[in-house]
């Protein structure tokens, strides 16, 4: 009995809450389909100098607006260029404009959380007004007016995006500190001598991670369309240089003559927005107790 029981508690220790997670995450096919195509256009986009077949910005107008055929899987430019290696190369800069933009919200927004949710008073005060200062723009408009301050540039599209996605982080943050931070656990803490710094990186910042990683998933597919978009209207990356955005508006010129300049960006855009969309569904299904899935 005492072995059976002992072998049993072996196997509950054995799954911990990381691998009983990934089970369930891994128990849905749409979410395996989600990162399997995430997954296959970061690893071709990490690895671009071996995956295209081309130089993306390599001349030949001897293929001047071809159809896709097997020389060039997708077709080339009005330069023909190869639009599979640009492709596949502008995964690159759009991708990464997605990951540095979220990167810079969830900074921030989770240290101004932090900070007004715990510390309050005027300082919650001066914060939620400058949130709701920012949450006054629209996404695109106040994006478009940190480019025009800044410059445009792929830097100042990647900080624009950023700073539009701020509010976002801070209010879920300042929301999840205000729940937690009157509970009995944390009283105990203070009441044992911990100091400010001390509760906030141990007792509160852990219960935060959760719900941050679930909007920085979703967050991650809007800032590589606002991204796209800023591209789009000259505002992101400079030709020659290949992006999902600046292609489509490239391709936009060519749509009744060669439309496989727009068909091709506008699928990987589409692709990894719904693949980090269903992913944070998922994760939101998985980390909140309340909408938590058998």
């Amino acid at each position: 009995m005492s072995q059976a029981l002992e072998i049993e508690s072996r196997g509950v220790r054995g799954r911990g809450p990381g691998r009983e997670a990934l089970s369930r995450f891994l128990r849905t096919p749409s979410s395996v389909v989600a990162l399997a195509v995430l997954g296959l256009l970061v690893g071709v986009a990490v690895a671009a100098p071996l995956a295209s077949p081309y130089d993306p910005l390599e001349q030949n107008m001897a293929d001047f607006l071809a159809a896709p055929g097997r020389a060039h899987w997708f077709g080339t430019d009005q330069f023909g260029r190869d639009i599979l290696s640009r492709v596949i190369w502008g995964g690159r800069l759009t991708l990464q404009v997605g990951a540095i933009a979220v990167g810079i919200s969830g900074a921030v927004g989770v240290t101004l959380g932090l900070a007004a949710g715990f510390y309050g008073r005027w300082l919650d005060f001066v914060v939620m007004r400058l949130v709701d200062l920012l949450l006054a723009f629209p996404t695109i408009l106040l994006a478009l007016g940190v480019v025009a301050i800044l410059g445009g540039s792929l830097p100042t599209v990647m900080i624009a995006v950023g700073v539009a996605g701020i509010p976002q982080f801070t209010r879920l943050v300042r929301a999840t500190v205000l729940a937690i931070r009157s509970l009995p656990y944390i009283e105990a803490a203070r009441a044992v001598g911990c100091r400010d710094r001390a509760v906030v990186w141990r007792h509160i910042l852990p219960n935060v991670v959760a719900p941050a990683l679930v909007l920085a998933t979703t967050s991650g597919a809007g800032a590589i369309i606002t991204g796209a978009a800023l591209s789009f209207l000259g505002l992101g990356a400079r030709p020659p240089a290949p992006e999902w955005g600046a292609m489509l508006s490239t391709g936009r010129e060519f749509l009744r003559h060669a439309p496989w300049m727009s068909i091709f960006p506008g699928l990987a855009i589409m692709s990894a927005v719904v693949a980090i969309n269903v992913i944070g569904d998922r994760l939101r299904d998985l980390l909140d107790p309340r909408l938590r899935m058998d």
